[in-house]
């Protein structure tokens, strides 16, 4: 596994965007895989500088990539405050833009964009979110 630790800052974002997207290459997914595994990330990483830890310049973002022969793992992690992925319900779909409520649209999101999501929290490892890409068969 390759790992990359940024600052918690929005600037920090295409780093690590760049990191994944070299690590999708690697794998072999298609560019239509590497662009939900960017956006998924990014959306990821957003949420965790904006809910875990309410802030910029606040943590660290920790950011490993394992490519497999059929899939590549992206494991994020923090040390902010924990959350409960269930909690989040799925946008409405259908409504206007209006009736849309601002939170939950983005893990909605990353939830279709991978193939794989698994949340875990421990006082000891903080939060970690990882994220599955399986290669087109």
């Amino acid at each position: 596994m390759d790992t990359l630790r940024l600052p918690g800052r929005f600037e920090s974002l295409p780093k690590i965007g760049e990191f994944v997207v070299n690590a999708a290459r690697a794998s072999g997914l298609d560019e239509r895989s590497i662009y939900a595994v960017e956006l998924a990330v990014d959306e990821a990483c957003s949420n965790i500088i904006d809910h875990a830890y309410g802030g910029e310049g606040i943590g660290e973002l920790e950011c490993e990539v394992s490519v497999q022969a059929d899939r590549l793992i992206i494991i994020l992690r923090d040390y902010g405050r924990p959350f409960d992925p269930e909690s989040i319900p799925d946008p409405k779909v259908g409504v206007s833009i209006d009736e849309l409520k601002p939170r939950g649209v983005g893990f909605f999101l990353m939830r279709k964009m991978m193939d794989e999501i698994r949340y875990t929290y421990s006082p000891e490892t903080g939060n970690t979110l990882i994220m599955v890409k399986r290669k087109p068969s």
